[in-house]
């Protein structure tokens, strides 16, 4: 293909057409600004400065006089709900409804925030109603979520396993199969309570189903085969968890010693919890294998134990068990009965000792917490479904005191 010399008249054309469009673009931008109230740049300038309040009042004031402006009306609703102004985030979202003018897309945005509206403000019934009517929308998957959040506060938990059996239809993860079988343990519970074994068993079932690792499905039917009677069957569902997450074996470890004693294997039992202490060690096996030791062969090889975990893993949850088991040898060789608080002897060197284990006893003890990973909320015993934030298995199977910095760093309460 040639070039032709009269194509260079179209470049000053190009070029002229180029600086007006760029003018022409100008000129809307410059009217669309114009168009902004004071009050809008006033907000923004707010928002910059860190001060939500007079941002918030400054947005308000370019609602009441431009009712077009629907996404200004979105981001109030939602500034109003985080500070907890639920009044006013749902007068705003219930507005934004009753508009005739608003697009199909928009309304369904409007009915999420204002079911979200509803449910912080602990009306559900209500917020339940809203996100059904978003399903499948573009909102479905959310209000899942939210909806599964109502039905556990409300322990309706056959609904939230219809919700989640409904979400894992179109999307898989770890999460929500974790929580789908608690669900289904959370059931089973309740169901062999009123004596309903067999649906107690099936839920069982389907929360191993649903999460082959769920260790509170084993240690459920581990109980129900103790309580039973069935204590080889205990045995064999507890033991279960050293595959599924050995970190959380310290839950069971005093029951399984038991259903041994039961068999009259109590030699067995303990070598099974002193073989996972070697294997798995952490604070509250050591005290529950410690104190198997102790009913089981005296004070004497308990303080063996202790000792000899003090020299493997010298931290101070084992210096503390190995200061106890001094006390316990010597509370037995002075005749006195085991029992906690009971004056020694008064020998300095008893009385020291007493003193150092007491004083190593609070420190532990400021430590022992189990911490949510997700919120942060601290708590001594340990919670499948966290109190404060209600995030399933987010407490780690494992205390402060388990790790190296914590014994180093203040704990704050």
């Amino acid at each position: 293909m040639e070039f032709q010399l009269y194509w260079l008249l179209l470049l000053p054309l190009f070029f002229g057409l180029g600086w007006l469009a760029a003018r022409m673009d100008l000129r809307q931008l410059l009217s669309e600004s114009r168009a902004l109230p004071t009050a809008y740049f006033k907000g923004l300038n707010f928002l910059l400065n860190e001060q939500p309040d007079q941002a918030i009042e400054a947005f308000s004031e370019v609602a009441r006089s431009h009712q077009q402006t629907t996404e200004l009306h979105f981001t109030l609703g939602s500034l109003f709900r985080r500070r907890g102004e639920l009044d006013r985030a749902t007068r705003m979202h219930q507005m934004l409804l009753d508009r005739s003018d608003l697009g199909t897309d928009q309304r369904l945005a409007a009915i999420h925030e204002l079911a979200q509206d509803f449910l912080k403000a602990g009306l559900l019934d209500r917020a339940e109603n809203l996100f059904k009517e978003l399903k499948g929308t573009e909102f479905d998957a959310s209000a899942a979520v939210f909806l599964r959040e109502i039905y556990v506060s409300e322990k309706e938990w056959g609904k939230a396993i219809e919700v989640a059996q409904q979400q894992s239809a179109s999307q898989s993860s770890d999460a929500l199969a974790r929580e789908t079988a608690h669900y289904h343990c959370e059931l089973a519970a309740l169901v062999y309570a009123e004596g309903r074994t067999a649906e107690a068993d099936q839920h069982i079932h389907e929360a191993l189903k649903a999460n082959r690792y769920c260790v509170r499905a084993s240690i459920l039917r581990g109980d129900w085969r103790f309580k039973e009677g069935m204590f080889k069957d205990a045995i064999k569902e507890w033991s279960q968890i050293e595959q599924q997450n050995a970190d959380y074996l310290f839950l069971i470890a005093p029951s399984l010693f038991k259903a041994y004693q039961e068999l009259g294997q109590a030699d067995a039992g303990l070598q099974v919890l002193q073989g996972w202490l070697k294997s798995y060690p952490s604070h509250d096996l050591l005290t529950h294998v410690y104190q198997a030791t102790l009913d089981d062969q005296g004070a004497e090889k308990a303080l063996t134990l202790a000792r000899q975990e003090f020299h493997n893993s010298p931290n101070m949850p084992a210096l503390g068990k190995y200061l106890e088991a001094q006390l316990d040898v010597l509370r037995s060789s002075n005749g006195s009965p085991l029992k906690e608080g009971e004056p020694l002897s008064t020998h300095e060197d008893q009385s020291d000792l007493e003193l150092t284990g007491k004083l190593i006893q609070t420190q532990v003890q400021k430590h022992a917490l189990f911490v949510c990973h997700h919120c942060g909320f601290k708590a001594r015993q340990f919670y499948w479904h966290c109190p404060a934030c209600g995030h399933w298995e987010s407490y780690p199977p494992r205390r402060l005191i388990d790790s190296e910095e914590s014994v180093s760093s203040p704990v704050r309460m």
